[in-house]
């Protein structure tokens, strides 16, 4: 018996063969040609601009002529350092309120509507409607409904309330008009987003909860919130960058006067009204970047999946 070896049956070696011996698959350059059109697309219109804008954030060209010198951080410094060009941080802080506002009104609005309440149709175009507005349009709408005695003016005189204001005179009061604008313009795509991410929500769970007596508040805490939480995350970061980026409305309507100025329309008059294409694309560098922060910082502190536990900043 000493002499005896084991071996193994032949279909348990031939099997074993079968799981140690894989196919080897062959290189194919397909995919990467159905790719190549695509990437060349990306990088010469995004990438490219990026790296040069980067470059030229350390010089000081004007945008015209050909030569250019390094300054090195200089802009930079320039930036955080000039009270004039830093102010702009503080007006991005009313559109930031807005941006709250926006969200909370949408999400509120996409809830109630998720459910079977009268003339729903009506009021999802209602709210919709605002965002399909061309923003030069709504620019010119509102400049007149903010004017010395004009519809907003006249609404208040029908209220009791005599008197004209000059809503767009002072800084505090030109900044809480232009967020107002953009909260009634955005809060629709605020809501069809929520809207879509509710509605993707299995109707069991809503089902199994109402026969556990929840109410509709219950409800939208441990089901709704938690299943569309990766949508408000993303509504967040979009709220965040377009506070940030804020252009066309308060450029029609104010130009960027009487402290209205944004960081996006500060960054456009230096690079083509004053001539400095270096300062301005330093500018655009720090926007990208406190985007680029704020999003990661988002990320961490509420990540998508409710089961993963938020990471230390």
């Amino acid at each position: 018996m000493a002499g005896l070896t084991r071996t193994a049956p032949p279909a348990a070696t031939a099997a074993r063969g079968q799981v140690t011996r894989r196919p080897r698959r062959r290189w194919s350059p397909t995919p990467w040609l159905f790719l190549l059109a695509p990437l060349t697309l990306l990088i010469v219109f995004t990438y490219a601009p990026i790296a040069n804008m980067v470059a030229y954030s350390f010089t000081d060209w004007d945008g015209v002529s050909p030569g250019l010198h390094f300054t090195g951080a200089g802009n930079y410094a320039e930036i955080f350092t000039r009270a004039d060009l830093f102010r702009v941080f503080f007006v991005s802080g009313y559109y930031l309120a807005a941006s709250a506002v926006q969200i909370t009104a949408a999400l509120y609005f996409a809830t109630v509507l998720s459910f079977d309440v009268r003339f729903r149709a009506f009021f999802k175009g209602v709210l919709f409607f605002p965002y399909l507005i061309n923003g030069v349009a709504i620019g010119f709408v509102f400049l007149y409904f903010f004017q010395d005695g004009g519809t907003l003016d006249s609404v208040l005189r029908l209220l009791g309330h005599h008197g004209d204001h000059a809503w767009l005179g002072t800084s505090t009061s030109a900044n809480v008009s232009l967020a107002g604008v953009s909260v009634w313009r955005y809060t629709g795509l605020n809501f069809v987003l929520f809207l879509g991410a509710i509605q993707s929500v299995p109707g069991e769970l809503y089902e199994a909860a109402e026969l556990d007596g929840a109410n509709r508040w219950q409800q939208f805490r441990h089901i709704i919130a938690p299943s569309i939480r990766p949508v408000i995350g993303l509504t967040v970061i979009l709220a965040v960058s377009g506070s940030l980026s804020v252009f066309e409305i308060p450029y029609i309507m104010t130009g960027g006067a009487t402290g209205t100025e944004t960081f996006v329309i500060q960054t456009v008059k230096l690079a083509f009204q004053f001539n400095k294409t270096g300062l301005a694309s330093a500018a655009a560098v720090v926007l990208l970047l406190i985007v680029l922060a704020v999003t990661w910082v988002q990320r961490r502190l509420v990540p998508d999946d409710p089961d993963r536990k938020a990471e230390p900043v």
